[in-house]
């Protein structure tokens, strides 16, 4: 329980904080569904355009501090080698 004036306010930021940071990391799943959801219906062309527009979402939430950076590069990763398998399929 927030006592001190110190206190309450720090809880009142971090409520704030917390809001902000689900939205983004609600925003970035939301593209990576997108990207998923290209590569399930196969077409390549899609899938390319979902990962670039994906891609800069979740280096945004990289230094936002919302994902660490190596997940992001894991994700990345991951995707990219998928469109492209799609791609050369």
């Amino acid at each position: 329980m927030a006592n001190t004036p110190q206190s309450k306010k720090r809880a009142r930021q971090l409520e704030r904080r917390t809001a902000v940071n689900k939205a983004r990391r609600s925003r970035i799943r939301t593209f990576l569904r997108k990207v998923e959801e290209a590569i399930a219906s196969g077409n390549a062309e899609i899938a390319r355009e979902a990962l670039n527009s994906a891609q800069p979402e979740l280096m945004r939430g990289v230094t936002k501090g919302v994902i660490h950076k190596n997940t992001a590069a894991r994700k990345m990763s991951r995707l990219s080698a998928r469109v492209k398998a799609l791609a050369t399929a």
